[in-house]
Order: C-alpha cells, then sequence, then structure tokens
C-alpha cells in the first residue's frame, strides 16, 4: 500500500500495478482499486493492472487483454471477458487456443 500512495503522489499519467492483491486482505484490495479507479478518472491516467485473482481484474478494468506465452488470446471488454468460461484457465497458463497465429511446426 505504501509503494501505491508512493507512485500515486507523483500523479503519473501510466501507472502500472503488479498483483496488487497479492497478500492483502480483499477489503483492502476492495478500497484500492476505489482509489485507483478514482485516481485514473480524476487525473485523465491509465492504468495497466497485472492480477492473478481473474474476479478482482475483471470488476477492476476498463478493457481486458489475456496473454499466453506472450500472444494476446482475449482482448475485450470486462463483461465479455467474464462471458468465457475459459478465461481461468487461459489467464492460469493453460493450453493454448489451436488457432494461435504464433503455433508452428518445423
Amino acid at each position: 500500500m505504501l509503494a501505491l500512495a508512493r507512485a500515486l503522489v507523483q500523479r503519473p499519467q501510466v501507472l502500472l500495478i503488479d498483483e496488487m492483491s497479492m497478500g492483502l486482505a480483499p477489503l483492502i484490495v476492495e478500497s484500492l482499486i476505489g482509489a485507483i479507479r478514482s485516481y485514473a478518472s480524476a487525473a485523465g491516467a491509465a492504468v495497466v493492472l497485472v492480477e492473478q485473482h481473474v474476479p478482482v481484474a475483471l470488476v477492476a478494468s476498463d478493457r481486458v487483454l489475456v496473454m499466453v506465452h506472450g500472444d494476446i488470446v482475449l482482448d475485450g471488454a470486462p463483461e465479455d471477458a467474464g462471458a468465457h468460461p475459459e478465461l481461468e484457465s487461459l489467464y492460469l497458463g493453460g493450453a493454448r487456443p489451436e488457432s494461435s497465429p504464433s503455433d508452428t511446426t518445423s
């Protein structure tokens, strides 16, 4: 929480937050997400949130991108992303979709 406060004091235009929920109580995470969304709206800033807990990420997001092995496999609105039952599997390192353009055979 101190690191986040130090970052916000600098009034960044882009804020990268990696695994914000790790080690924090759910009520604290909820409070921090509210503060980050308020800051982003007031400052017109972009926030890139890397989060392992999919529900937290979906609630906090305006746009969702899911990468598997460096390829973007899902890009869209949080409400659309929540409709994909394989989201958690993909996000947590599941199998790459068969139609992925980076799948090559040598």
